[in-house]
């Protein structure tokens, strides 16, 4: 893994810019999913191919209701690590998380390094 430097004043002020719009952003987009994931009344006057397209539906709504809601979770923990001063240090590895992924995903927790300690399951 090549060296990660250390995020500038500029970096973070950029970044946490970038956390805040997407904390804004998941907090809108989770206030108007709410009735897409609402449960499927069985006794509605639909017929039965309409009742499965809809109870799939409700699925793909439901999931991706979940990822907005853990993302933005994530978002808000970022943000409080900036305020702590511990914004951009990986959680898993304790080294520096590298400008260019921050800018993808300014709410990572993790360096490369860290994800793929993660995904494989090694300490």
């Amino acid at each position: 893994m090549p060296d990660v430097a250390p995020l500038t004043p500029a970096q973070i002020d950029e970044l946490k810019e970038d956390l805040i719009a997407l904390e804004a952003a998941l907090a809108a987009h989770l206030s108007q999913v709410g009735d897409s994931a609402k449960t499927v009344d069985l006794d509605t006057p639909i017929g039965r191919l309409s009742r499965i397209d809809a109870m799939a539906q409700q699925q793909v709504a439901k999931a991706g209701k979940a990822a907005a809601q853990r993302r933005l979770g994530q978002a808000r923990a970022a943000l409080r690590r900036m305020d702590e001063g511990n914004y951009g240090i990986c959680v898993r590895t304790d080294e520096p998380i590298g400008y260019e992924r921050l800018k993808i995903r300014p709410e990572t927790p993790l360096s490369l390094a860290g994800q793929q300690e993660l995904e494989s399951g090694t300490s």
